[in-house]
């Protein structure tokens, strides 16, 4: 018996009826890690300028904490995943190391941003770095674009370690200098010392 091509067409409308088309090159090449390729496109050109451009100073940023997160928050920073979610803030600032932690791989330098010795603030230096807030502090990389989930955590992952890779090397001691940082940090109390994690940072000569 023949089948009749309009009874093909119909199976064949009914089999892709029930298929999910997905996103799946973010605009890399043939054969490319798409995530590597939008992180290497995306980094230095689009999102160290957003963060500068929206960076608040982390002192004035944790006054401003202190007394209201959520207004803080509202003003300066992005909340992600709701009501019950930390807010995210690109900062700056100036500040001398006043710890170090090399031996561990999340590595750590804890900062004094305001001169009285005590650490105010931790900068990650990886390699191992906590959280996703260089992915969801702009709005450059939105999670409607990308296949599912795991896709989109493989890019907070891979834009920490883009951010670790411009960071001072671990020959490079830091404790007792001064530096100059641009970073992300999310918080999610006012309680909280902040964990930041920063896209540079400068030693003063």
């Amino acid at each position: 018996m023949k089948i009749r091509p309009l009874f093909v067409a119909s199976l064949l409308a009914a089999s892709l009826s029930g298929c999910k088309l997905v996103k799946t090159d973010y605009g890399a090449g043939p054969g490319a890690d798409p995530i590597a390729e939008l992180v290497e496109t995306t980094f230095d050109a689009k999102l160290v300028p957003a963060l500068t451009k929206k960076a608040v100073d982390l002192a004035t940023l944790r006054n401003a904490i202190k007394n209201d997160l959520d207004k803080a928050g509202q003003s300066q920073g992005v909340r992600v995943g709701g009501a019950g979610g930390g807010w995210n803030f690109a900062v700056k600032g100036s500040a001398t190391v006043v710890d170090e932690n090399r031996a561990s791989k999340a590595a750590t330098a804890d900062i004094d941003l305001d001169g009285d010795g005590t650490a105010d603030a931790t900068l990650q230096l990886g390699p191992v770095v906590k959280g996703t807030a260089l992915r969801d502090t702009t709005a450059l990389y939105d999670f409607s674009t990308f296949r599912d989930q795991i896709e989109y955590a493989k890019l907070g992952r891979a834009l920490n370690d883009k951010a670790v890779s411009k960071l001072p090397s671990a020959d490079v001691p830091l404790k007792g200098k001064k530096i100059s940082f641009l970073g992300a940090v999310v918080i999610r109390s006012a309680s909280e010392k902040p964990l930041v994690v920063p896209v540079s940072i400068e030693v003063a000569q």
